[in-house]
């Protein structure tokens, strides 16, 4: 009879021997039943496959499927398909398997290695899929890829290999390290640290320079061997070896997972230091070099990978700075003044703007009758976020970026405008000048000379009453626009002083071709005169010098100034040896424009007067 099909059929009528009867076929046809050509397409096709029932048994495979798992043929009909090709080994393609069988889901696709009973492994790509429509059951497909995987694991190798030294390169490296940053990584256990060693070889490109960049590329590669050996040997007996990779040019890094401490890293950085010092023998070459490193060891709980790195990069600067050939560990403090300079750089020259800098002023004290005969303005950076900061913490910085020039304009305005206003406020008392500090960069890039000119006529300050300070280095050897700069200022009427002096040239020879009218001692020469407070014996070679610098000094018909005096004793020496005007905190401390004020109101007793406002500002 005809009858048709009351409901899906059967996955197992697929594999009924194939019959010649017509109207048995037509029969099949009509049931939805797979012809023989799609039954022999099915058994010789090379393509893996089985047919699978709705309990998730092989109701029928073909041969492909067999050899890809190393099974005979017929073995693995009744087999559990899930166990065959590992569908089970997570929970998300189980779910979708198992949703599969039941009708809930179109196709499955997944990854999966499989081992066969030789030993060895393939890759294979599995694909599950209902049957036709009117079938009951799936089709499982499984291809082998491993020739794919191989080819993709051989261009990914590529892709993160260096190809001069074969070592790791920069891709393959900050994976790695965001891989053992990443939160699971060191709570799944481990000692939840890690540590780097970023090294960069010193006098690398002298080798490049003078021999070529194919004699480099060889050095570059037997560096790699040594440090992968001294990798392997600091690995030794433990989960891994240091990960040793080439982030560009001549510089390395050896990432320490799981690390137990800066021993461990200290002991690393060393062994390679001590690898790198060997010559090198390449093509008849025979070459030395040297690294520097940077070491840093901390946990990875809260690190970044941006972060190591910034602090790598930050070490391996100091070890340079510190003189090459060496490592250094991070320092946390020393960091942290390095992030301090970084800030006040980045906000000094809109401070100026802001009004953020102030000037106090130091007297500058007659030795020979007590007066007040001049001051030295001195700036200060009120910080909003650092508080009143000294010179020394912001003027090399200032130096550095060029913003001494606005700010060293603000303080000779600054200063000028107020020895003016000093002068109008006791026009009764000999007018005294004020000094100001110039650094060489303002001569070179700007107009000084214009600037001090402007500046006066502006204020009405008499030139005279100006001096400018200028450190003897700044001056000694001076020649072109500084030269010629210092000598308008002094046709001007400006005076001009050297500050420190007897810290470099010390050429008074030389002093005597430029326009210099003042010279600052430097403290170090004026601290062996304590004796006479201290109970110290006398360095009479402190005295001899001193007076021989002041006698000559004079004999060029320059006046001398002793910085930092702080005894009377001090005072008393220099003044009985001729120097002619003494500051230091036994006059006073640097104070604000209204305490020198007080002192011009009593002219009688201003070196007493001077002491006494430097004591309150000291107890301030």
């Amino acid at each position: 009879m005809s009858g048709t099909s009351e409901g899906p059929t059967p996955a197992a009528d697929l594999i009924r021997p194939a019959v010649t009867d017509s109207n048995h076929q037509a029969s099949r046809r009509t049931n939805g039943e797979v012809s023989d050509p799609l039954r022999s397409a099915f058994v010789s096709a090379p393509l893996a496959m089985a047919v699978v029932d709705r309990e998730g048994l092989v109701v029928t495979a073909n041969d492909a499927l067999a050899d890809l798992l190393g099974a005979a043929p017929g073995e693995l009909a009744g087999r559990v398909a899930a166990d065959l090709v590992d569908l089970a080994s997570d929970a998300r393609t189980w779910h979708a398997y198992r949703e599969l069988l039941r009708g809930r889901e179109a196709r499955l696709r997944c990854t999966r290695r499989l081992k066969q009973p030789e030993g060895h492994s393939v890759w294979v790509q599995v694909t599950v899929s209902p049957l036709p429509e009117g079938t009951d059951g799936v089709l499982l497909a499984a291809a082998d890829i491993s020739a794919r995987r191989e080819l993709q694991a051989r261009l990914r190798h590529l892709q993160m290999h260096d190809p001069v030294t074969r070592l790791a390169n920069r891709t393959l490296f900050f994976e790695r390290l965001s891989a053992a940053l990443d939160v699971e990584a060191y709570e799944r256990g481990g000692t939840g640290r890690i540590g780097l060693c970023y090294l960069d070889l010193d006098g690398f490109k002298a080798v490049n320079d003078t021999l070529g960049h194919r004699v480099g590329d060889r050095l570059l590669a037997a560096v790699a061997e040594r440090l992968t050996r001294c990798a392997d040997e600091a690995g030794y007996g433990r989960a891994s070896a240091p990960l040793v990779a080439r982030l560009g040019g001549d510089e390395f890094a050896l990432l320490v997972e799981d690390s137990t401490g800066t021993e461990q890293l200290a002991d690393l950085a060393e062994s390679v230091l001590t690898a790198l010092q060997a010559p090198f023998d390449l093509a008849g070459q025979r070459l030395s070099l040297s690294a520097s490193i940077g070491v840093v060891e901390r946990q990875a709980a809260g690190t970044t990978a941006t972060g190591l790195m910034q602090a790598a990069d930050t070490t391996l600067y100091w070890a340079k700075a510190d003189g090459k050939s060496r490592w250094t560990l991070f320092d946390p403090e020393r960091n942290a003044h390095r992030m301090t300079r970084q800030a006040l750089a980045s906000t000094l020259r809109p401070a100026i703007d802001r009004g953020e800098f102030t000037l106090e002023y130091q007297p500058l004290v007659g030795m020979a009758n007590g007066r007040l005969s001049g001051v030295e303005a001195l700036v200060r950076w009120n910080h909003p976020q650092f508080g009143m900061l000294t010179p020394n913490r912001f003027i090399g910085l200032a130096e550095e970026d060029g913003a001494i020039v606005p700010l060293g304009r603000w303080v000779l305005a600054t200063a000028c405008r107020q020895a003016r206003r000093w002068q109008l406020e006791h026009p009764d008392e000999p007018p005294i000048f004020v000094s100001v500090n110039v650094a060489v960069r303002q001569v070179w890039d700007s107009d000084l000379v214009e600037d001090v000119a402007e500046i006066l006529a502006e204020t009405g300050l008499e030139p005279h009453l100006l001096q400018l300070e200028l450190t003897e280095s700044a001056v000694m050897g001076s020649a072109g626009r500084p030269l010629q700069a210092l000598q308008a200022l002094s046709e001007m009427g400006v005076r001009i002083a050297i500050d420190d002096f007897g810290t470099g040239y010390s050429n008074l020879a030389y002093l005597s071709r430029l326009p210099v009218s003042v010279l600052k001692l430097d403290g170090s020469f004026v601290r062996g005169f304590q004796y006479e407070d201290s109970g110290a014996h006398p360095n009479p070679a402190d005295e001899v010098i001193v007076e021989a610098m002041i006698e000559l000094a004079h004999r060029l018909g320059l006046t001398v100034t002793a910085e930092c005096v702080e005894t009377s004793a001090q005072a008393g020496r220099l003044r009985r040896i001729g120097c002619d005007t003494g500051q230091g905190w036994l006059y006073s401390r640097p104070v604000s424009p209204d305490r020198i004020s007080e002192l011009l109101d009593c002219p009688s007793d201003q070196a007493g007067q001077a002491g006494q406002a430097g004591q309150a500002v000291g107890n301030a």
